[in-house]
Parts: C-alpha cells; sequence; structure tokens
C-alpha cells in the first residue's frame, strides 16, 4: 500500500517536467507541423526524390560519422577505464573540449583547414564532436568490469584480441549501443557544422528545414522534413534508451572495480592510439587559434582588438564585447532553468523507479526528455514565434525566449549527467536514514545530496558551455540588438573583408578560453565513472 501511494506522488510530479515540455516544446513543434499539413503539399514533398536524397545523406554522413567516432573513442575510452599512465588527466579534459565547442567553432575549425569545406571534412567534424561521447559512455561501463574474467582467457591460452572480443566485449555493448545511438543522434541532427562545412552542396534533414522556414518559407515542405525528422530521432531515442537502462545497472557510488593499472604488452599500442587520436583532436583546435592571429601582413592580434568594434563598416549591430556581455547572461540564465528542470526530472526519474510505479511512466518520462535534441531547433524556435503569444505577456518580444530555447537542448543533458548518479546511491543508506525517523526529504539532503553534489556543479558548468555555445534555435530567435557570440561569428563569417573574417576567429577562440576553463572545472568536480557525459 505505501509503494502505491509513493508511486502515485512520483507520478504526480512526473507531470511537472511533463507540462514543461508540452508548453515550450510539443507545442510550438506540433504548431509548426499544423501549419504545414493545413498549407497542403506535405505529401508532395515527402514523395519527392529531393527528399530521400537529403535523408539519404543524412543518415549516411550519420552514420560514418558514428563509425569513426567509435573506432577512435574505444582505444581513448580503454586508457581512461583501465590504464595508470602520466597525462591520463590531460586526456580526460583534452577529449571533453571538443563535445562542449559551438557547432558554428567546429565549423570553422575545420574550414581553417578545408576552406572548401565538402563530405569529408563534414564527417570528420561530426565525429571530432563525438568521440568524448564514446570515451565517457563506453569507459564509465568499462571502469566497472571485472578485470580477472579476461586474465583468466588470457592464462588458459586466448591472444588478446580474443580475450577482448570473447569476454570484454559482449559486456560492453550496453554502453557501445548507447554511445552510438546518442553519436548518431547528434550527427543526424547537426546544424551549424554542415552549414559551415556544407554550403549549399550539401545540406541534410536539418539545415534543409532552416532553408525552407527561413529563406523560402516553405512550411509544408520544412513540415514533411521535421516529421521524417521526428520519426527518425524516436527511433534511435527508443533503441538508446533500451541500452542505457541495461548500462545503469553496472553503476555503483561504493566504488569501482580494481581495474586500473599500468599497461603491459600490446596495451601499449592501444595507449599509443588513445594518445594518437587525443593530439589528432588538437589539431583543429590549434589551428583555429593559429587562423585569429594571422593576416595577409603577418602576425596580429587585429582580429581580438576589433571586437570591441562593430566589423568592417558596420556589419554588426552591437560589439563584440557587447555580444560576448549577451551571451554570458544568456547561457546563465538557460543554465539555471535547465538545472531546476533536469535535477527535479532526474530525483522523479529515480523515484518512479524506486515507488515501481506502472504504466511506464518513468520510461516515458526519460524518452521525452530527450526528444528537444533531436527535433529541428529551427522548428522548435519557428514555433515559439507563431504560438508564444497565447501566453501572458506575449514571451515573442521577451529576453526570455532565447534562454528557453538554449534550456530544451540543456536539459537532457543535465539529466543524463545527474540520473545515474542519483541511482547509483546505495538504497541502504536511504533506508536507514529513513529507519532512524529522517523525513524524505531529510534523507535527500543528508544522503543524496551530498554524493551528487559534486555532479550537481559539473553539470551546472556542463550546461553553462552547451548553452554558451547553442546555434541552431538562436540563430532564429535572437534580436538583432542582443544577439551572442555564435551568432555574430556566423554574422561575420558571411560577409566579406579580412576584418571581418579575424574577429569571427578572434571570437571562436575566445570561445574555446571559455569552453577549457569550464572542462577543466568539470573535470575536478565530476564523480569519476559516473553520468554519460
Amino acid at each position: 500500500m505505501a509503494h502505491a501511494r509513493s508511486g502515485l506522488s512520483w507520478a504526480f510530479a512526473a507531470l511537472v517536467p511533463l507540462v514543461f515540455l508540452g508548453v515550450f516544446f510539443a507545442w510550438p513543434v506540433l504548431a509548426i507541423v499544423h501549419l504545414g499539413l493545413r498549407d497542403g503539399g506535405v505529401g508532395e514533398a515527402l514523395t519527392a526524390a529531393s527528399t530521400w536524397e537529403l535523408v539519404g545523406f543524412t543518415l549516411g554522413q550519420a552514420a560514418a560519422s558514428t563509425v569513426l567516432a567509435l573506432v577512435t573513442g574505444l582505444p581513448v575510452a580503454f586508457l581512461l577505464a583501465r590504464c595508470k599512465v602520466a597525462g591520463s588527466g590531460f586526456v580526460r579534459a583534452a577529449v571533453m573540449v571538443p563535445f562542449v565547442l559551438p557547432t558554428v567553432v567546429v565549423g570553422l575549425a575545420f574550414r581553417a583547414l578545408w576552406p572548401d569545406g565538402g563530405v569529408l571534412p563534414i564527417v570528420l567534424a561530426n565525429a571530432f564532436f563525438n568521440v568524448a561521447v564514446v570515451a565517457r559512455t563506453v569507459g564509465g561501463l568499462w571502469a566497472h568490469t571485472d578485470r580477472r574474467a579476461e586474465d583468466a582467457a588470457r592464462a588458459l591460452g586466448a591472444s588478446r584480441p580474443r580475450a577482448f572480443v570473447s569476454v570484454v566485449l559482449p559486456s560492453l555493448l550496453p554502453a557501445i549501443g548507447s554511445a552510438a545511438s546518442v553519436v548518431f543522434l547528434f550527427c543526424a541532427t547537426s546544424f551549424g557544422v554542415v552549414l559551415v562545412l556544407g554550403g549549399a552542396r550539401y545540406r541534410t534533414l536539418e539545415t534543409e528545414i532552416y532553408l525552407r522556414t527561413v529563406e523560402l518559407f516553405d512550411l509544408s515542405g520544412a513540415a514533411a522534413l521535421s516529421l521524417l525528422q521526428f520519426a527518425a530521432v524516436l527511433a534511435v531515442l527508443l533503441l538508446g534508451g533500451l541500452a542505457r537502462r541495461r548500462r545503469e545497472t553496472a553503476l555503483s557510488l561504493r566504488g569501482q572495480a580494481d581495474v586500473v593499472r599500468r599497461p603491459t604488452g600490446g596495451e601499449w599500442g592501444v595507449v599509443a592510439a588513445a594518445f594518437a587520436v587525443v593530439l589528432t583532436l588538437l589539431v583543429p583546435v590549434v589551428g583555429l587559434v593559429v587562423r585569429s592571429l594571422s593576416t595577409v601582413d603577418g602576425w596580429s592580434l587585429a582580429g581580438y582588438r576589433a571586437l570591441t568594434g562593430t566589423g568592417e563598416r558596420g556589419t554588426l549591430a552591437v560589439s563584440g564585447v557587447d555580444a560576448a556581455m549577451n551571451s554570458v547572461r544568456t547561457a546563465t540564465d538557460a543554465m539555471l532553468l535547465a538545472l531546476t528542470i533536469g535535477v527535479f526530472s532526474a530525483v522523479v526519474l529515480v523515484g518512479l523507479r524506486r515507488g515501481r510505479t506502472p504504466w511506464g511512466i518513468g520510461e516515458a518520462l526519460d524518452t521525452a526528455l530527450m526528444l528537444p535534441l533531436g527535433v529541428s531547433a529551427v522548428t522548435v524556435g519557428f514555433g515559439y514565434l507563431i504560438t508564444m503569444d497565447a501566453l501572458p505577456g506575449d514571451l515573442r518580444t521577451s529576453p526570455v525566449l532565447v534562454p528557453l530555447a538554449q534550456a530544451l537542448v540543456v536539459t537532457p543533458l543535465i539529466v543524463r549527467i545527474v540520473l545515474p548518479v542519483l541511482r547509483a546511491v546505495d538504497e541502504r543508506l536511504r533506508q536507514a536514514a529513513a529507519t532512524l525517523g529522517a523525513s524524505p526529504w531529510r534523507v535527500w539532503r543528508e544522503v543524496d545530496l551530498p554524493l551528487a553534489g559534486r555532479s550537481l556543479v559539473a553539470a551546472a558548468g556542463f550546461g553553462f558551455v552547451v548553452a554558451l555555445g547553442e546555434f541552431g534555435a538562436t540563430s532564429f530567435l535572437a534580436r538583432p540588438e542582443s544577439p551572442t557570440l555564435p551568432i555574430v561569428i556566423a554574422r561575420l563569417m558571411s560577409r566579406p573583408g579580412q576584418l571581418n573574417s579575424q574577429m569571427a576567429y578572434a571570437a571562436c577562440a575566445l570561445l574555446m578560453v571559455v569552453t577549457v576553463a569550464a572542462v577543466l572545472l568539470i573535470e575536478k568536480l565530476r564523480v569519476p565513472s559516473s553520468g554519460e557525459f
């Protein structure tokens, strides 16, 4: 009876994040789809050969990027999970930097190496962006696998590759499946990277939705593409959710298996491969910094100094410094909102599992929280403009509109960081506290919060840098007089002039400095091998 009451309470609590998603995500998206359906032409768009060519390219580049991210991320996961070597801390921080960089910065970093763009730089850039997902997700589970089974297989005569394939790989498959689904999702919905490197030649569903909505005002075509994208995203999320639930059973905050030791024999080759991957990841970053300092007249800080102005011939409505301050304010607001919704959602998901709530509410809420990652940010942004006037205060002209859109992107990532940590808290500690008379709130304050506190701070830092670099929805919603720094970068790169180009690369370099500082803070505060990012 007590379990039933508890489950019912958590079910009611789940309504809070569901209402938030309903108002600020489902409503705008459905409004755009309805508008497109009302105008007609959706069937024609779905049957057009060009639509399926877009689908083919979107899925093809995402699959290629996912395979490349898996191949390059697994050696790094091995190093982080199993090896005790000098420089592993550097690897852990360095591999995370690309993931939290703004997509437009990643696009410009590869554009500095491949000025003409193309399919190859798109695949490389998307893989570069997602190696951290593979390394963290797979490494988190690998650190908890018992090494003795592998050692026993080796003692019985199995070669190192055979021991890995027959013993280690099967136990890692849930994490590999979870990582692959998330990476594929990010690559299929990549916006800034494809926009910068693909140009007019190569487009994905995401960039085509942007083109049809913003430039062509083809709402029926955009609605058709949004429906296709949503169906694909939902399928990937369901598959990833199955793998994720299998993975989370391996986590425990009582300590990880004693598997970290100095490499031996052929393991040094894997370690060398991991360091080679990390050094390769740094090439675009270093290239971008070099590009920000080089001009036709030699080395110069002209781009950095010019950020105090509005660019060549008044390209910008505000100075680069003002845009940077707008970015900080907007990202802070988005982080606070996402942290509130994300942590509350994680607590509810844990409560739903512990309360054994029926009807699959927990699984439905978990999947719903991830949906904003896979739906076109342009669709959400345009949906805001045609729906938010129905709310009190007409949010279409409110400065909170951009933080709301950014918070939708950040919230799922915060949930993925905090949720495994809360689920891994030893239930016996909570039961002991409750037996001694502690109320549920005090149990949370005295038991859960101390164990999860470091992850909460890390999640806040992570959310801040992701919101700081959000480009998709912000590019559609930011007002001309209050752009964020990624919007300014894109605007500078779209206008001719050497000074505009230098300013864009200098702004990218400054965003990278902030990102690196945040990553170092996250690494200092995070709980080892917990969370998905």
